[in-house]
Protein backbone atom coordinates (compact mmCIF):
# COMPACT_ATOMS: atom_id res chain seq x y z
CA UNK A 1 0.00 0.00 0.00
CA UNK A 2 1.57 3.70 -0.63
CA UNK A 3 2.00 5.97 2.02
CA UNK A 4 0.24 8.82 2.36
CA UNK A 5 1.00 12.07 3.88
CA UNK A 6 -1.55 13.94 6.37
CA UNK A 7 -1.01 18.07 5.79
CA UNK A 8 -2.95 19.97 8.05
CA UNK A 9 -3.26 23.98 7.24
CA UNK A 10 -2.27 25.64 11.38
CA UNK A 11 -1.37 28.88 10.34
CA UNK A 12 -2.67 31.61 7.30
CA UNK A 13 -1.32 31.74 4.22
CA UNK A 14 -2.87 35.53 4.02
CA UNK A 15 0.58 37.45 4.77
CA UNK A 16 2.82 34.65 3.14
CA UNK A 17 4.90 35.82 0.30
CA UNK A 18 2.19 34.96 -3.46
CA UNK A 19 4.40 32.05 -4.48
CA UNK A 20 3.47 30.34 -1.04
CA UNK A 21 -0.41 31.28 -1.62
CA UNK A 22 -0.37 29.56 -4.50
CA UNK A 23 1.61 26.67 -3.07
CA UNK A 24 -0.90 26.25 0.13
CA UNK A 25 -3.88 26.69 -2.77
CA UNK A 26 -2.49 23.57 -4.53
CA UNK A 27 -2.17 21.63 -2.11
CA UNK A 28 -6.00 21.36 -1.52
CA UNK A 29 -5.67 23.68 1.44
CA UNK A 30 -8.76 26.84 1.31
CA UNK A 31 -9.24 27.04 5.51
CA UNK A 32 -7.31 26.99 8.61
CA UNK A 33 -7.29 23.56 10.00
CA UNK A 34 -8.45 21.71 6.98
CA UNK A 35 -6.59 18.41 6.42
CA UNK A 36 -5.89 16.73 3.23
CA UNK A 37 -4.17 13.32 2.36
CA UNK A 38 -1.42 13.59 -0.63
CA UNK A 39 0.78 10.38 -1.31
CA UNK A 40 4.09 10.84 -0.55
CA UNK A 41 6.57 11.70 -3.56
CA UNK A 42 9.03 14.14 -4.24
CA UNK A 43 6.50 16.69 -5.61
CA UNK A 44 4.55 16.87 -2.73
CA UNK A 45 7.99 16.44 -0.50
CA UNK A 46 8.67 19.92 -1.95
CA UNK A 47 5.55 21.63 -1.74
CA UNK A 48 5.57 20.72 1.79
CA UNK A 49 9.38 22.03 2.31
CA UNK A 50 7.83 25.53 1.13
CA UNK A 51 5.44 26.21 3.25
CA UNK A 52 6.48 24.13 6.01
CA UNK A 53 5.90 27.17 8.32
CA UNK A 54 2.36 27.31 7.60
CA UNK A 55 1.25 23.66 7.67
CA UNK A 56 1.92 20.51 10.08
CA UNK A 57 2.54 17.21 8.49
CA UNK A 58 2.24 13.64 9.48
CA UNK A 59 2.70 10.17 8.36
CA UNK A 60 0.61 7.45 7.55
Amino acid sequence: MAKTLKITLVKSPIGAVPKNRKTVEALGLHKLHQTVEKPDNDAVRGMIHQVKHLIKVEEN
